[in-house]
């Protein structure tokens, strides 16, 4: 109902603190919040690490709640600020047992804060973990090539953290594998140096990144598919 300009009055006590609700209302925004706040936590999940954008699962949930939080008592005159006061206090008193859970319980740590998952495992492309957490290989070569990294099989482990973030370890001794850069650029790949053992030249599958000998046409052994490519150094 909106209200109309001669029903508000400055030292109307009971409107601004409880809006035009009754005090039991406050309960029932307990248990609002609480829904809505779990609801947010599994949708944040189902919406992939890499919204979150550097923050925790539960950080960004906590900083979208605050904000739809203070939003409607500072601006709708028929809802009271106590209302928001007790929101405030709801998210607070959420976030606070949801970290000392994530202490006291591993299952909760992993709801509220997520797994790290292990993308590359030395030089080759986890397909089933990419698939899982909704990334491509086209964004996971990008975040190689920000760091000036080309070859795939110098790569001993990256992991996609919990916040969303890269953590990437290279081997001490770079292998021949896939390269990560652009295929349509075909003035920079020709000047890549390709790969060769005592048995002559060796192909990487351009799916995951497996290396093996040229003179063998069977599928990858890693991932199934048929399509191979130079490998390089």
């Amino acid at each position: 109902m909106i209200m109309k300009k001669q029903d508000i009055h400055f030292f109307d006590i009971h409107r601004i603190l409880f809006g035009q609700t009754p005090p039991l209302f406050l309960i029932e925004v307990f248990f609002r919040t609480l829904i809505l706040y779990i609801f947010l936590l599994f949708i944040l999940r189902w919406l992939g690490k890499r919204m979150s954008g550097g923050l925790s699962i539960m950080e960004l949930a906590v900083m979208l709640t605050l904000g739809a939080i203070v939003c409607v008592p500072m601006q709708i005159p028929d809802r009271g600020i106590l209302q928001g006061f007790v929101l405030l206090l709801c998210g607070l008193i959420f976030q606070r047992s949801l970290s000392l859970g994530g202490v006291l319980s591993k299952p909760v740590e992993d709801m509220a804060h997520g797994k790290v998952a292990l993308l590359v495992k030395d030089g080759i492309l986890q397909l089933q973990v990419m698939e899982k957490e909704r990334i491509s290989k086209q964004q996971l070569f990008a975040q190689l090539r920000r760091v000036k990294v080309f070859n795939l099989g110098s790569v001993e482990r990256i992991y996609l953290e919990a916040s969303g973030l890269y953590s990437i370890f290279m081997m001490e001794k770079p292998k021949p594998g896939l390269s990560v850069l652009p295929l349509d650029d075909k003035e920079i790949n020709d000047q890549m140096k390709h790969a060769a053992d005592i048995h002559g030249e060796l192909m990487v599958c351009a799916h995951c990144g497996y290396v093996k000998p040229a003179d063998n046409k069977t599928a990858c052994p890693d991932c199934g598919n048929s399509e191979w490519a130079k490998a390089i150094i």
